[in-house]
């Protein structure tokens, strides 16, 4: 029986082999680095003992099967080996696998290697929130795509999560707070999508401070990223609050600006008819028997 099937680094083209399947105790398939196109058979959902699939760097198009969380080759509900290890009759096997952002050899442990790498593809569509079940999984790879939407809100059931990378692509939207649950998360890379929104704290995620986790996300703030502080929604509000005490501020500035300009404009024209009337002697003597005139004629009118 085929278990392990490996055709990697060679120049084989065409559509993804749908025979495969036919191969139903297959448990590691690595078609990387060839120049495999077209979208990924529906046939593939038959392969439900993988516990590695590698088709990173083809020229693959369509969107990431839902089914592809029905591998039960890669749910922890039972103990995690290929099947052929059972037998004597195999000897050691060898597995390359980009885990944590280099290649890494598995040699006496690679029966425990659990791994879903579909990274440097054409693929678009939202990431399948199905892919959240594999949780025996301890690398996930899905980087250099088009894939958008959200970062699945329940990506923290993938408890074993030790490598997680989903850079290069169009995601959005917030980083949920259950990527804080992945306890044994070493390599973390998101870097260069559309995030937003403060980045999760706590757990497993405080030891990850290197700010290249994030880049190229400018919408994304918080630690550790140092110089983006988040401002909280009280911020927001004391921020309106003081905008709003200072709109008032401005407007009391005003007002008394305009009384003032209005009081020393009566002053000075006062002022000015007065320092007339102590200069001109004719017209003192002109106002003054103008008052005496007017007085009369109001006396004479209460009189009557």
């Amino acid at each position: 029986m085929l278990v392990v099937l490996d055709v990697g680094d060679n120049n084989l083209s065409g559509n993804l082999p749908a025979y495969l399947t036919a191969t139903r105790f297959l448990s590691v398939l690595i078609l990387r680095n060839n120049e495999f196109s077209g979208s990924i058979p529906r046939a593939f959902c038959r392969l439900h003992k993988l516990q590695v699939m590698d088709l990173s760097n083809n020229k693959l198009t369509g969107k990431i099967p839902r089914c592809f969380g029905n591998f039960s080759g890669m749910i922890a509900d039972k103990p995690i080996g290929f099947v052929f290890y059972d037998t004597s009759e195999w000897g050691s096997v060898t597995l390359n696998q980009v885990m944590k952002g280099v290649e890494m050899e598995y040699t006496t442990t690679s029966k425990y290697v659990v791994n879903l790498d579909l990274s440097s593809n054409y693929f678009i569509g939202e990431i399948p929130s199905e892919l959240t079940r594999l949780s025996s999984l301890i690398g996930l790879n899905l980087s250099h795509n088009h894939l958008g939407g959200n970062i699945p809100a329940k990506i923290g059931n993938l408890a074993l999560l030790e490598s997680l990378d989903l850079s290069g692509n169009n995601l959005v939207g917030k980083i949920p707070d259950s990527i804080s649950d992945l306890e044994f998360l070493s390599h973390l890379n998101l870097s260069n999508n559309n995030l937003s929104g403060q980045i999760p704290t706590g757990r497993q995620l405080q030891t990850l401070e290197d700010p290249g986790i994030y880049a190229g996300n400018p919408q994304l703030c918080g630690p550790p990223l140092l110089l983006k502080k988040c401002h909280s929604e009280d911020e927001n509000h004391n921020d309106v609050q003081d905008d709003e005490d200072g709109d008032d501020e401005d407007e009391r500035v005003e007002t008394i600006k305009f009384y003032a300009v209005l009081i020393s404009g009566y002053a000075a024209g006062l002022w000015g008819i007065i320092g007339v009337l102590v200069i001109q002697t004719t017209w003192r003597q002109a106002l003054f028997r103008f008052a005496e005139v007017v007085g009369a004629k109001i006396l004479m009118v209460i009189n009557r």
